[in-house]
């Protein structure tokens, strides 16, 4: 049993939690101006760690098929038969549990927007089976940790955790068009859709490009609206500089650092984000 979860929370890349579970504190941390009770971090934490297992279980499970025809996922665990589709279901069933027992934990809103998540995270998988706006509906759901963790404190919804939800689906949407680079040629001889294989790898490093300098400027708003100070500001020009750095590694005619462009550079961003977010709000 240790060893299936083992190569389950291999094949979901637990660790890459760290996309969205600083943005989930970042708006935890917004209503109170400081860090919120044991309680809340706790269950904010939990149902971080529910929603985003069972969200990336999901899209293992029922992309099995396009994965198996993909030469770069080809090997995953379920296409190997190291773990059996019944055994990930079970695992997503149990995730999709604990995410809604913590929500329910944190207040009556929480609890009845986990529902909306758990559609979304289903959903998500199907849409690029049918739009190129495939890119956006991942957005979206990583979008769901800075507007959760607001929730989760306050109960109420306010234009801070909006643009900072805003910020998140330019940030997420626009590098996944990047990571997306490297399944282009599978994408179009499939039919499966994608900003790359639609538009093409020029346009689509341009619409990347768009949406991480929108999210730059949504930053910058949350800044203003919440009267934030210097750290944060800082915090701001710091992924500025990052997501410059991120495009200056992937080019129209060589993207084979997309790869590392998508994980190292936005792990690093999230945390730098949340780190700078806390030193404001502790002053």
């Amino acid at each position: 049993m240790i060893k299936k979860i083992k190569i389950i929370l291999d094949m979901i890349k637990f660790q890459h939690t760290v996309f969205a579970l600083p943005f989930a504190f970042m708006g935890a941390i917004l209503p109170e101006n400081g860090i919120p009770s044991l309680h809340k971090i706790f269950f904010i934490l939990l149902a971080m760690i529910g929603a985003r297992s069972a969200g990336m279980s999901l899209n293992r499970l029922i992309d099995a098929e396009i994965d198996m025809n993909n030469p770069r996922t080809k090997n995953r665990p379920i296409q190997r038969n190291l773990i059996t589709k019944g055994q990930v279901f079970v695992f997503i069933i149990i995730n999709l549990a604990l995410f809604i027992f913590a929500a329910y934990m944190l207040n009556p809103l929480a609890f009845k927007l986990s529902f909306v998540a758990i559609a979304f995270l289903i959903m998500y998988p199907y849409t690029k089976r049918f739009t190129f706006f495939a890119h956006f509906f991942l957005g979206l759901c990583l979008s769901f940790a800075p507007i959760g963790g607001w929730i989760a404190v306050k109960g109420e919804l306010e234009l801070t955790p909006i643009l900072l939800m805003l910020a998140v689906i330019c940030w997420a949407s626009g590098f996944d068009i990047i990571y997306s680079l490297q399944d282009i040629e599978h994408d179009r001889e499939y039919g499966h859709f994608s900003i790359p294989a639609k538009l093409g790898v020029k346009n689509a490093l341009l619409i990347s490009r768009a949406l991480h300098f929108a999210m730059f400027l949504l930053l910058l708003a949350v800044k203003f609206e919440h009267h934030l100070g210097g750290f944060y500001l800082a915090g701001t020009l710091g992924t500025g500089a990052a997501l410059i750095y991120e495009h200056s590694m992937v080019k129209e005619s060589d993207y084979s650092k997309a790869d590392a462009a998508f994980f190292n550079v936005n792990g690093i961003i999230s945390i730098m984000l949340f780190i700078f977010t806390m030193l404001d709000v502790m002053k």
